[in-house]
């Protein structure tokens, strides 16, 4: 069954335009509501959201939209998502909802769901409540209507559990930490994280108001946090997206560390206290340098499609604990069901600590390939796989990089755009074919 509403992290899309609006967020929850109801009868669901000025219309249509098929509600407020799916865990709830649009500008939001035990739902849950979106409505009588409170404290309850997962012989004291929440769902807690295990902290990104969310900060925008670092000669610099399960890094010179490095960094410090690491689970957009690096440590890499569920997916099928994309989405397994930026920054920061080592001398054994990603915007209907001309400049670039880089080329989960992604061992090389790649995606 094809999916019209979900994508691959929820259903995404601009406010006031389907499927982003009131009326159909009110059917959703309506929707979800019922199918929560074919397997239990009095469900609970936990919503949190980021800092979107829209978080507050379609928080109050999800309620109603739960309330009237008999289903509670508990209110969270903002909340990173990895603290909703926590919550929802330890709450014992049956479902939990983060109404958020991650890394995306103000305009846009989303809603994405986690199961009762904290993880992202399969695909057949989500089938199902798209047919029951096809269905009439059935109301919940009167006394059989759900009803909705807040959780007063789940802001401290998440940055206990993010404190928990930091050994507990450990400290952050002598530390200087610049901490960037990209204006969203983490600004009150990320900051009390690290300066509670001992850390100074200088705080950025964390004056939110309803549109500013991602803007020119945050881990889509990392060049702020580079800035600050240098600027308060910091030790390391923490960079969330709007609902802090993103994480990018920066060293006290300055440099900045993405996803795929600090997976790699995460095995090192494993296998450094002598824990097995089978496997990682990486994705088609991991770093040729990360592969060779883990492949010299004898630990093999499974690359998934692009987005954490697929890599949950992966980890999952192998037994395995790590995983994680270039853009900062970690999985950590044996910390947290999903994953989350601020348990990943203190698993980073742990390895620091114990081995007295900088983020650099811990990489020295990773080379990156330098990678050149180009965004070609699609028409409405335009079908990419069918360009001929797309299919001979990608026979070519083959050809040219053998066995020296790789290309890859797929359609965005989430915007009208198709991504090509070149890695090869000389840069001037990988842009010269992501650019051949591009004119000719842009030639149909």
């Amino acid at each position: 069954m094809t999916r019209k509403f979900f994508g691959t992290d929820g259903i995404r899309g601009t406010v006031g335009r389907p499927p982003i609006t009131p009326d159909f967020v009110l059917r959703l929850g309506h929707a979800v509501g019922r199918v929560l109801r074919q397997t239990e009868e009095r469900p609970t669901v936990l919503i949190g959201k980021d800092t979107r000025i829209s978080g507050y219309m379609l928080e109050s249509a999800l309620e109603s939209g739960f309330n009237s098929a008999g289903v509670d509600v508990v209110l969270l407020g903002p909340l990173p998502t990895p603290g909703v799916a926590y919550l929802t865990r330890a709450q014992r709830a049956s479902l939990g909802v983060v109404i958020s649009a991650s890394h995306n500008p103000y305009p846009d939001n989303g809603i994405k769901f986690f199961s009762a035990q904290g993880s992202k739902l399969p695909d057949a849950w989500e089938q199902a409540v798209e047919a029951a979106l096809d269905e009439p409505p059935q109301w919940a009588d009167s006394a059989s209507l759900g009803k909705a409170r807040r959780l007063g404290d789940a802001a401290g309850r998440y940055i206990e559990f993010c404190k928990s997962t930091f050994a507990q012989d450990l400290t952050l004291k002598g530390l200087k930490i610049v901490v960037d929440a990209a204006h969203g769902a983490a600004y009150q807690v990320a900051p009390k994280v690290f300066h509670e295990l001992g850390a100074d902290v200088l705080a950025i990104g964390c004056a939110p108001d309803g549109t500013n969310i991602n803007d020119g900060v945050g881990a889509t925008h990392p060049d702020a946090l580079v800035r600050a670092v240098r600027a308060n000669q910091a030790d390391y610099g923490i960079a969330l997206d709007g609902d802090a399960d993103r994480l990018q890094m920066v060293d006290a010179q300055g440099r900045l560390y993405n996803g795929d490095e600090l997976l790699y960094l995460l095995v090192a410090d494993r296998m450094g206290r002598d824990e097995y690491v089978p496997g990682v689970v990486g994705t088609l957009m991991t770093n040729m340098g990360v592969e060779l690096a883990l492949k010299a440590r004898g630990v093999k890499l499974v690359r998934a499609a692009v987005g954490d569920r697929y890599v949950l997916e992966e980890l999952e099928r192998h037994h395995w604990v790590l995983g994680g994309e270039s853009s900062g989405h970690l999985l950590i397994l044996d910390r947290h069901t999903t994953g989350d930026g601020l348990v990943s920054a203190l698993q980073v920061l742990q390895a620091c600590v114990r081995s007295e080592r900088s983020l650099a001398q811990l990489l020295a054994d990773v080379q990156l390939f330098p990678q050149v990603l180009l965004n070609v915007r699609l028409a409405p209907g335009q079908d990419w796989r069918q360009n001929r001309l797309l299919a001979e400049a990608a026979r070519s670039v083959e050809q040219e990089l053998g066995d020296n880089g790789r290309m890859l080329i797929r359609a965005s989960g989430t915007e009208p755009l198709l991504r090509v992604m070149v890695e090869a061992r000389d840069a001037r090389q990988a842009n010269a074919c992501a650019q051949r790649l591009a004119d000719a995606a842009r030639a149909d």
